[in-house]
């Protein structure tokens, strides 16, 4: 269950090591302004619903919320005034990510760590910002904060360019974040606290091991936690049961979902939320905690967690077992089973040897969809398979959890379903969510080309690198910035951003700059290494 703040605040000094590290507010918002929160959001005040829970207030939050209440029934009380008399907020670049004119691809990516890094110093006094012990990169736009998922991504990038020194801070960041928290927050502020994201840290500890950071059994009290994070409850779990993450099905068999603690609208999101639960006819407690469980995701939204992909409001993503999260599950099981191997735990290797065998075979049997020859989500609630592709399927072949076999029908599935001209497409179903055709973005396609190379079947990896890399070149080309999302359209259309969501299309950014680095160092002959902003070919 989620820790008290008195627990979290303990358990930081102690666990962490790191007393420099400024006490967090670990009220979320909601909690923290009460009524003057619901109020706030409801009416508006900000066009995005992230704003005013970023903001950082002017004063001792308690002294604010007392003095709402004292003026709120007041006549002439104007709202809007009062919020900007008593909290201020960092306006989103609007021109930071833009490239010098003829400056590299490579040279712009560079140089962008700089303005993506952010520094504990500069952590604001009471905001919903968790304070982190050492330098981290934010995505860039509206996203301040480090995201979990994000980060790996972007530390592909960070190798490339000779950060070892941020590669290191973020290291440590991520440790710390889970001896405090017990687990990885969706982001560091405090709404992000009942939720993680895909679990990437055993890839991430992998990253650091083979780049020299740190060996990667120096880590395994914070795996061994980070699973029993996910894994909460699992040993009382009887067939047709569900706890939190878990879900036991009819043979016994246990697989994980997404979940997050609360069932109130997301608070970056507010009224978003509320308006999607009014038009559902379902319990709003229901509808808040599957949007929630959708932002844990990391694909917020996708058709993956709706029965009706043009309606948010049928969203279910907890009755959804995704291949992708049970993917990376099953490498955080063995790589917990060969660090505890190393460190002389035989024992420890043996259980969670066998662990990772049983999700492996778990997965053949409800993930994998033998007809169509790829791995797909389950509904465990409808008891049957998901058929519609998305290209989560080559998860399985990044961590190594197919089989040769598998990897083979999984190759010619994205060959026929997913591959366009600009890359891999998310889904095969158009949506006005942003996690659905046509868009593409960085890190489903770093997992599909390095999945298939692990396979030995790197001509369609190295065919979606190259469609990839130009889909970015050619538009950093045009507007001389690279974007977190791009749209992929058939031959003959000029490339741009990607739509759909909740928000406008952001520059930077994150994950985007670290896979394009780290495609760029792979296929050096590629033409857009030397690809120029304000410059067409």
């Amino acid at each position: 269950m989620t820790a008290t703040s008195d627990q979290i605040l303990a358990r930081g000094g102690q666990a962490a090591g790191v007393e420099h590290v400024a006490a967090a507010d670990v009220l979320s918002p909601a909690d923290r302004y009460q009524e003057l929160f619901r109020a706030v959001q409801g009416a508006r005040i900000f066009d995005d619903s992230k704003t005013f829970v970023d903001t950082v207030p002017r004063r001792d939050p308690a002294d604010i919320l007392r003095r709402y209440r004292e003026l709120c029934h007041e006549p002439g009380f104007d709202l809007a005034q009062f919020v900007h008399a008593h909290f201020q907020h960092e306006p989103v670049p609007v021109n930071h990510y833009d490239s010098d004119p003829d400056q590299s691809l490579c040279a712009h990516i560079d140089g962008l760590w700089d303005v993506l890094t952010r520094r504990p110093t500069t952590h604001p006094a009471r905001s919903s910002l968790l304070p982190l012990p050492f330098d981290y990169v934010v995505p860039g736009g509206r996203f301040s904060e480090m995201y979990y998922w994000d980060s790996y991504f972007t530390m592909l990038g960070l190798v490339q360019s000779g950060r070892p020194h941020l590669l290191r801070a973020m290291a440590n960041n991520f440790a710390f974040l889970i001896d405090t928290y017990g687990h990885i927050p969706n982001g560091n502020r405090s709404y992000y606290l009942s939720r993680s994201q895909p679990p990437v840290f055993a890839l991430m500890v992998e990253l650091f091991e083979t780049h020299g950071v740190k060996r990667a059994v120096h880590y395994l009290p914070q795996l061994k936690r980070e699973y029993a994070f996910w894994m909460d409850g699992a040993e009382a779990l009887r067939p047709g049961q569900t706890h939190r993450h878990l879900v036991c099905l009819p043979d016994g068999a246990i697989l994980n979902r997404y979940w997050d603690e609360r069932d109130t609208p997301r608070e970056e999101g507010y009224l978003e939320d509320v308006n999607t639960a009014a038009r559902s006819g379902r319990p709003h407690g229901e509808v808040y905690r599957d949007l929630r469980a959708g932002a844990a995701s990391g694909w917020d939204f996708s058709s993956r967690w709706l029965s009706d992909p043009n309606d948010l409001s049928t969203i279910r993503t907890t009755a959804i077992l995704p291949v992708d999260l049970n993917s990376f599950l099953y490498k955080l099981e063995r790589q917990i089973e060969r660090l505890s191997q190393a460190s002389g735990d035989s024992a420890g290797a043996a259980a969670f040897h066998a662990h990772a065998d049983a999700r492996r075979a778990a997965a053949s049997r409800y993930l994998w969809h033998e007809t169509d020859g790829a791995f797909v989500d389950y509904d465990w609630q409808l008891e049957r398979q998901r058929r519609e592709l998305s290209a989560a399927t080559a998860t399985p072949l990044y961590v190594g959890m197919a089989s040769q076999a598998q990897a083979q029908r999984v190759r010619e599935a994205i060959a026929s379903r997913l591959l366009v001209p600009g890359g891999l497409m998310t889904t095969e179903q158009p949506s006005d969510q942003q996690w659905d055709r046509a868009n593409g973005w960085a890190p489903l396609q770093w997992i599909a080309i390095d999945g298939l190379r692990r396979y030995g079947l790197q001509a369609l990896g190295d065919d979606i690198a190259h469609r990839w890399l130009e889909t970015v070149s050619r538009l950093y080309e045009r507007e001389s910035k690279l974007v977190e999302k791009y749209a992929l359209r058939s031959a003959g259309h000029a490339e741009t951003g990607g739509s759909g969501g909740e928000y406008p299309l952001q520059d930077g950014f994150g994950w985007t700059n670290g896979v394009t680095r780290k495609l760029l160092e792979t296929h050096p002959t590629h033409w857009a290494r030397d690809a120029r902003a304000g410059r067409r070919r």
